[in-house]
């Protein structure tokens, strides 16, 4: 059933008339479908990834590869989830050209499209690979990242996600 707006009523979590294409960081985190520890395993606080979570962490490498305005900042990938921050550099929906800002047409590059490019490789792989079908959980969170202050906040958290599992909100 495709999506009508006079039944289906889904509730945005993004800002409201926020450009997620705009220049800017960005946390993210992705959660496994039911929670599933698709990834690998926390041993002594330390995040041991299988094939599924190498393949994981090679396509969160990957995702400048895909987008050129974007760099695939600090992550961790847990058991059953993940947590990025992408920077975008400039306006993604936009060619900054030497005396010209013109805007492109075509492919949105806003951090939902990031997003989904990732989830879409990190699935493939799955599906060739294994005999799971379902990998992630529906959306994704995201947090604006306003200052330096957050950022090493959120870099922090990140580097030590792995050492605090067993009181992860999403460990299972």
């Amino acid at each position: 059933m495709k999506f009508n707006p006079e039944i289906h009523h889904r509730k945005s979590i993004r800002l409201k008339n926020y450009d997620y294409s705009q220049a800017g960081l960005y946390f993210v985190t992705l959660c496994t479908y039911t929670r599933l520890p698709l990834f690998g395993e926390i041993v002594d606080g330390e995040m041991r990834l299988n094939d599924g979570g190498r393949t994981a962490e090679n396509c969160w490498r990957a995702i400048p590869d895909h987008f050129p305005d974007v760099v695939a900042d600090e992550f961790v990938v847990m058991p059953n989830h993940v947590h990025g921050i992408i920077t975008i550099t400039v306006g993604a929906n936009n060619y900054v050209g030497a005396n010209n800002y013109l805007p492109l047409h075509g492919t949105s590059k806003t951090i939902g499209s990031i997003i989904r490019g990732f989830k879409i490789g990190v699935t493939k792989w799955f599906r060739a690979n294994t005999d799971i079908d379902v990998v992630w959980q529906r959306n994704y969170h995201e947090h604006i990242i306003r200052n330096e202050e957050a950022y090493l906040k959120i870099v922090e958290y990140i580097q030590t996600n792995p050492q605090r599992w067993l009181d992860d909100t999403y460990h299972v």
